[in-house]
């Protein structure tokens, strides 16, 4: 089988694409294993200045795999390898970049927090149906959401679960930059090949300046990320979600 998980080296860019095209990139165990692999070993070579984050043509991530959902919901417990990919998402030291066509479901949205800057296309669609399968929010996005968007419209995407289209999602300050699908991988590779480019302690000092906002640090990320995952392993066993993924389940059938 090919990879659903592609690394490479463009430059001093690391980029990380999810290749899983007939399940428009849902993650499964292995590929949030290989996320996060990927990334130590791009944050451990000196020779890497950004990380840059793309899926396919129409499908950035549709969130959790469900039969990965249903296998979480029969133990009663998130998998490590979810558990291990948040941690290093919340914890590079490095600026990520991430370019965004199609879909944006679930984690596709709410990894979009720890960003440092999201280009997205015109025809992506950004939605968290958290609440819809009996579950919450999770990627500290109940923290990072409201202070990064507001309460109102973090809880109009985290807790109702509206889709947002791209030109929303940049009013609202989830994303930087709209452009056409065409031009969407060319964008987020200039963008993120302009980054490598600047002096690199300099480029360290403004990230850290910019991120270690007071009440906002990396321990508080990395607390809530904690307190997500411990109610959402509960809600997973649940009679709400039983009923929503058996619900969801027969629909796709």
């Amino acid at each position: 089988m090919p990879p659903t998980v592609i690394a490479e080296r463009d430059g001093a860019v690391a980029v990380l694409r999810l290749a899983r095209a007939d399940k428009k990139n849902a993650l499964t165990s292995d590929m949030y294993a290989a996320i996060t692999s990927a990334w130590s070993a791009a944050e451990a070579d000196d020779a890497v200045a950004v990380h840059l984050w793309l899926g396919l043509p129409g499908a950035f991530c549709a969130g959790n795999d469900i039969e990965d959902f249903l296998e979480c919901a029969r133990t009663g417990r998130l998998g490590s390898e979810i558990l291990d990919f948040l941690h290093r998402l919340a914890t590079l030291e490095k600026p990520l970049v991430i370019g965004v066509d199609g879909l944006a479901i679930g984690v596709g949205t709410t990894a979009l927090l720890h960003a440092d800057l999201v280009v997205a296309s015109d025809a992506s669609l950004f939605r968290t149906p958290f609440t819809d399968l009996g579950l919450v929010p999770e990627a500290a996005s109940s923290l990072l959401g409201p202070r990064r968007l507001g309460h109102a419209v973090a809880f109009e995407l985290l807790a109702l679960g509206a889709p947002f289209d791209a030109e929303r999602a940049r009013a609202v300050g989830l994303i930087n930059r709209v452009v056409p699908a065409a031009d969407l991988e060319r964008t987020a590779r200039d963008t993120a090949r302009a980054l490598a480019a600047k002096p690199r302690a300099a480029l360290a000092a403004a990230r850290r300046l910019l991120r270690d906002v007071p009440g906002a640090g990396r321990a508080e990320i990395l607390a809530r990320i904690e307190e997500e995952a411990a109610e959402f392993a509960r809600r997973l066993a649940s009679p709400e979600a039983a009923a929503a993924f058996t619900a969801f389940v027969s629909r796709k059938k």
